[in-house]
């Protein structure tokens, strides 16, 4: 079986979850997600308070090199069994969750696209692009709601790495994209014509 694998990568709070939640809502039980997140390094000789200090959003903070063996079996119809990670502790948790292969495979993270062997495995790269103080406002609600972060340890997150960092290597990894969606899953029309080309990737592929 012919397997497409999609890339999505973008800023931090750019949409990404937003916008592979729409395609998975459209291909359904033929498509699976897979996000970089998962792939955090496992830090557990440190203190918290060393782990807290890691910069988490540079391409050293992930184990880039199991996430690629993981989507080449995937693309080859083989099942996995990936790491999940405890954003509120800094750890990778000891549960591996296992993930069976599908016709449509969903990557994202913001790095995807730092990485030459990444993009070299997907069939389409999705770049959101959204605004820095909207990013900053979704990364700000979501640490403090879903990961339970203090305000003040996000804002300076935000300052000394998550910003810098974007503008090092997520934002010149767009150039290594196929496809453009400003403001990411809110973009009705990109997304219907994202459905549509990926249909017709699917369709060509099974000839």
């Amino acid at each position: 079986m012919n397997r497409t694998v999609i890339g999505i990568a973008g800023g931090s709070g750019s949409g990404k979850t937003t916008v592979a939640t729409k395609l998975v809502n459209v291909f359904g039980l033929d498509s699976v997600v897979l996000s970089h997140d998962f792939y955090y390094k496992d830090n557990s000789q440190l203190t918290f308070e060393q782990r807290a200090n890691i910069n988490y959003d540079h391409p050293n903070s992930l184990d880039t090199d199991l996430l690629i063996e993981h989507v080449s079996m995937l693309k080859n119809g083989q099942s996995i069994k990936h790491p999940t990670y405890d954003f509120s502790l800094h750890l990778r948790n000891n549960i591996w969750q296992e993930m069976s292969p599908a016709d449509i495979i969903v990557v994202e993270g913001i790095l995807l696209f730092e990485n030459k062997q990444l993009c070299d495995l997907m069939d389409v790269k999705i770049f959101v692009d959204t605004d820095d103080d909207v990013r900053f406002i979704r990364r700000l609600s979501r640490d403090v709601n879903e990961r339970g972060r203090s305000m003040q340890s996000v804002i300076n997150q935000w300052l000394t790495t998550v910003k810098p960092m974007h503008d090092t290597f997520v934002q010149p990894s767009k150039r290594n994209a196929d496809i453009i969606i400003p403001e990411g899953g809110f973009n009705d029309v990109a997304i219907d014509m994202l459905i549509k080309g990926i249909i017709n990737i699917k369709n060509d592929k099974s000839r």
